[in-house]
């Protein structure tokens, strides 16, 4: 399995959000210059996070973006489902077949929910405010 860009990026400008003050209000500008990622994809996947309820957004001159939940309540799960939709490692694990060859025989279809909850688990175990800690060598995520 394998984060798209656009989930990548929806960590890192995350990331980049929780590093600051509990209720700063970010902008688009800002994130995009500080973590090097375009404009126009932030300002797409800010919306994105908006419209999951990762981000708060207020409008005006005062306005900009917010983590909508403290950083320790923002999972590595959240981020990606909220920019991928929900985790799943394979097309038939959601009930589509897109026509599978295999369909009609597979043994495995079946369990494929299980496997897809234990990623979205281990996903889930990782935290925000964990992702923003400064890294040791060898050091592990979650444990």
């Amino acid at each position: 399995m394998r984060l798209t860009h656009l989930a990548d990026y929806a960590v890192v400008i995350m990331t980049a959000a929780a590093r600051r003050e509990a209720g700063a209000r970010l902008s688009a500008s800002e994130l995009a210059q500080e973590t090097g990622v375009r404009l126009p994809t932030t300002q797409k996947l800010m919306g994105r996070l908006a419209a999951e309820g990762l981000l708060t957004s207020v409008r005006g001159a005062t306005g900009g973006f917010a983590l909508a939940r403290p950083a320790e309540a923002i999972t590595l799960a959240d981020i990606v489902e909220a920019v991928e939709g929900p985790i799943s490692l394979t097309m038939c694990a959601t009930g589509e077949n897109h026509d599978c060859a295999l369909d009609a025989i597979c043994h495995v279809k079946p369990h494929m929910g299980v496997v897809g909850n234990a990623i979205r688990g281990a996903l889930g175990a990782v935290s925000l405010q964990a992702l923003c800690a400064p890294a040791s060598a060898g050091e592990e995520l979650a444990r």
